[in-house]
């Protein structure tokens, strides 16, 4: 049985919250940091040369959000290890594409995840479901956390993330939920911009959808991604990013999914796609995904959603994927099935779901007056 992600729960200032944050998950912290630090010693990095990477993104961090210095400090002390680690952790997927840049030459490892929205016009109860396989190594199941934020300066966060970082998968009290997975594209890495987790964190800080939206669309990135944002009320984005550049996909009729390719004839029509060849089964996962949903649509519960999420078609290059070894030799997994109804405050987690399907749930106080004028607002304040 996979070990359930501990729930963390911080509050206070930006550097209270992470000396909190990394005390609490001290263990976790150590064990992603030498995770990391053990792949990209595979070419040839010293930790000076990782610390140097490290320092190219800290003028960038700053001035997107001066917050984020201090509270990764904070993680550091908490967590008593250097504090490049914890940026580290939060910018791991530039720090791992360019120290293989700078490294020797290694086969690029598998950066899978499938993403899908149902609206409430495709939900027998009309409640908005946002959910996640994410795909990765499968060592990261036991550095991974849920984390809790209680903020005085905006909404609450509830955010399932690699433990050290500030934030992943997760939606705020205001009904802002966020999911991504990987992208690539022949513009990646001309710049250095924002890390993706902390436009993520970025996203659920905000209590209004269109500075949510604002984060993803306009900050600069040094990599692609795709970031799904939504709200319970009904919105949905797909934010197909480019470094310099967004494109979006919306829903049909009341469904959205998404892997590992880029879906926008306008992106495509302008960049090239160059993550197929090493993730070729994206082509067919998330088709599988809708093909499994559309028969429901107007029916579609949180156990369909999961029902999708669990399908093992072309195992072990489903949707669920069991631990399998990549061209680099890295054994990689369905790390974590995530599935929230901003609603109703509920965020479940299974860990490791092809091997067991044991769901662990956490739950946010959400703020009714976030969903005024809405079905999820009424609900809320006869709740209260």
């Amino acid at each position: 049985m996979a070990t359930p992600a501990p729930l963390i729960e911080v509050h206070g200032t930006s550097s209270e919250r992470g000396q909190q944050y990394g005390e609490a998950a001290r263990d976790r912290i150590r064990l992603g940091i030498g995770h990391y630090q053990a792949q990209l010693g595979l070419s040839a990095l010293t930790e000076a040369d990782i610390h140097a990477l490290v320092h190219r993104f800290l003028p960038v961090i700053a001035a997107f959000d001066g917050d984020y210095i201090p509270e990764m400090q904070g993680i550091a002390r908490g967590a008593g290890v250097a504090f490049e680690d914890i940026v580290m952790l939060n910018a791991r997927t530039e720090i791992l594409k360019l120290g293989l840049k700078q490294g020797r030459p290694a086969a690029d490892d598998d950066m899978e995840c499938t993403g899908l929205v149902v609206t409430g016009e495709a939900a027998a109860d009309g409640r908005l479901i946002h959910a996640q396989n994410w795909d990765w190594k499968v060592e990261c199941a036991e550095t991974a956390v849920v984390l809790k934020i209680r903020r005085d300066e905006g909404p609450d966060i509830l955010t399932f993330t690699e433990a050290g970082g500030l934030a992943r998968s997760g939606f705020n009290a205001a009904g802002i939920a966020i999911t991504a997975n990987y992208l690539q594209s022949d513009r990646d890495y001309r710049q250095t911009g924002v890390p993706l987790a902390l436009i993520r964190r970025k996203v659920l800080q905000q209590d209004n959808l269109a500075h949510a939206m604002h984060a993803v669309y306009a900050t600069p990135k040094s990599a692609s991604n795709n970031m799904i944002v939504s709200h319970p009320a009904g919105i949905v984005i797909d934010f197909e990013c480019a470094p310099d550049e967004t494109f979006q996909v919306h829903p049909d009729g009341g469904i959205l999914a998404h892997a590992n390719h880029w879906q926008s004839p306008v992106a495509l029509s302008k960049l090239k796609d160059t993550g197929i060849a090493a993730t070729p089964d994206s082509l067919y996962r998330d088709l599988r995904v809708r093909s499994l949903l559309v028969p429901h649509r107007g029916r579609i519960t949180c156990d369909t959603v999961k029902a999708a999420l669990f399908d093992d078609f072309q195992s072990p290059r489903a949707v669920c994927r069991p631990p399998c070894l990549t061209l680099a030799g890295t054994m990689t997994a369905t790390v974590a099935m995530v599935l929230m109804t901003p609603a109703l405050g509920t965020m479940e987690v299974a860990m490791l779901p092809a091997s067991d399907r044991t769901f662990t749930r956490y739950q946010l106080a959400m703020d009714a007056a976030a969903f005024q004028g809405t079905a999820e607002g009424q609900a809320l304040r006869a709740a209260e």
